[in-house]
């Protein structure tokens, strides 16, 4: 093919490989020089053993030439978030309490992506237990910002062109706001599409999977691969003809955006109605002012719960910012965590009702552009109503702010009706020319 191997997309890299036109071996071992060329400066990785990724690529190969179908993801390397256990390989949870940890069995995500061909390439670097405290990551289009977490290493390696999909999680905001900083599309479909049993749980009522990509098209593409059997999944293609409806939505969080992103949100506006489609400034019922209090009621409730034992044995090698925060939790009353618990469902009828007059709600994804620190990971504000409903997200790069670094446009749909938001997005994304990171090293 014309281009670098490391600059294709998912799409691009599966049909190559499987109609030939490159082995996986070739497709990995040009990722693995690009990786040793850049990595020192963004550090996206926490495992990574070229010669293992090597010899999975080569198996891939061999699969091919055997019988049978191969799967939609033959030959595909993949970066997978470390709170994914993978097995025989390390997954530390971005924590020294978890130091040398090799579990037997890898996540329920992690072997269906096996089943469908695909195989890891390695570990990406996550926050702390996928919480705030952050790891060694530094954003690809300027390392003294932070890439966001807690997906840090996912959203980076996707950014930088060392593998052309990862896996993340989002409890609050850990897909779309890493996405949103690095300039890349990030998917968070309906709760439980892609599984997330078997990863390490920190909110089990809020936890949800979801993918990078460099486009809405390769994010379709891998959502409906890693789907569990009888579960609905998004369509592989999510093309529309026709403009979509969406409804422009500042939330309640509004004045925490800071200029430049109020700009771009505006901007964004104009040129999807210059582009043909029909957006609606509102204003979303009262009661999701409530939800970002709700939010942090069920999280540190239940962070207290998943995680008070290690806490509680391994308190030395843990951050303040995680013991503090479940500290937090102990404190939450029973009754106080059952009303957030109801105004959540409260929430979810509310969003159906008023999502169904639209294609998408659009919203900023992030208050601005990655903050110029390493110390922690950005504000999740303009994430957290979605994540506390379950509903798909998906963030697409837009433009750039002052300091060079990108800003996006959020896109949110209706609880299972991943498909159709999907194709809202891609065709939102054609209506903007975002340039990737450096193509080349």
């Amino acid at each position: 093919m014309d281009k670098p191997l490391p600059s294709l997309s998912l799409i691009e890299a599966a049909q190559g490989i499987r109609n030939r036109r490159f082995t996986a071996e070739a497709y990995t071992r040009a990722l693995l020089e690009r990786i040793a060329a850049l990595d020192g400066g963004i550090q996206a990785w926490t495992w990574l053993n070229p010669e293992q990724a090597l010899a999975a690529a080569r198996l891939a190969d061999d699969q091919l030439d055997s019988a049978g179908a191969p799967g939609p993801l033959q030959g595909i390397p993949l970066g997978v978030k470390d709170i994914y256990p993978t097995a025989g390989i390390p997954t530390e949870m971005g924590s020294p309490a978890f130091a040398g940890h090799r579990p037997t069995r890898s996540a329920r995500a992690v072997e269906l992506l096996a089943a469908q061909g695909g195989f890891v390439l390695g570990k990406t670097v996550t926050t702390e237990c996928a919480f705030l405290h952050p790891g060694k990551t530094m954003n690809p289009w300027n390392p003294l910002h932070t890439p966001g977490g807690s997906s840090s290493g996912s959203a980076a390696a996707v950014a930088a062109g060392f593998v052309p999909a990862a896996l993340g999680t989002q409890t609050n905001g850990s897909v779309i706001r890493p996405a949103a900083y690095c300039g890349v599309v990030g998917f968070k479909p309906t709760q439980a599409t892609i599984p997330i049993a078997g990863a390490l749980t920190f909110s089990h009522t809020l936890d949800q999977a979801g993918v990078f990509t460099r486009s809405v098209e390769d994010a379709a593409f891998l959502a409906a691969a890693l789907t569990e059997e009888g579960v609905p999944a998004p369509q592989r293609h999510c093309d529309r003809t026709t403009p979509p409806l969406l409804a422009a939505v500042r939330t309640p969080v509004w004045d925490q955006a800071d200029d430049h992103a109020r700009a771009q949100f505006q901007q964004d506006i104009a040129t999807l109605r210059a582009g043909g489609a029909t957006v609606e400034e509102r204003e979303l019922p009262g009661p999701f002012g409530l939800a970002h209090g709700a939010i942090r009621t069920i999280m540190a409730a239940e962070s207290a719960f998943n995680l008070e034992e290690l806490v509680r044995t391994k308190a030395p090698q843990l951050s303040a910012t995680l013991k503090d925060f479940v500290a937090e939790g102990q404190t939450v009353g029973s009754v106080t965590y059952l009303q957030a618990l109801k105004l959540r469902l409260a929430l979810q009828e509310e969003l159906e009702r008023f999502l169904l007059t639209y294609d998408a709600i659009i919203t900023p994804p992030t208050t601005g552009e990655a903050p110029r620190t390493l110390q922690q990971t950005g504000n999740p504000a303009f994430c957290s109503l979605w994540s506390l409903c379950g509903v798909p997200a998906v963030t697409i790069p837009t433009g750039f702010g002052p300091g060079g670094l990108p800003l996006g446009l959020q896109l949110v749909g209706r609880k299972g009706k991943d498909g159709d938001l999907l194709a809202a997005a891609r065709w939102c994304e054609g209506r903007f020319r975002f340039p990737g990171w450096r193509e080349t090293p």
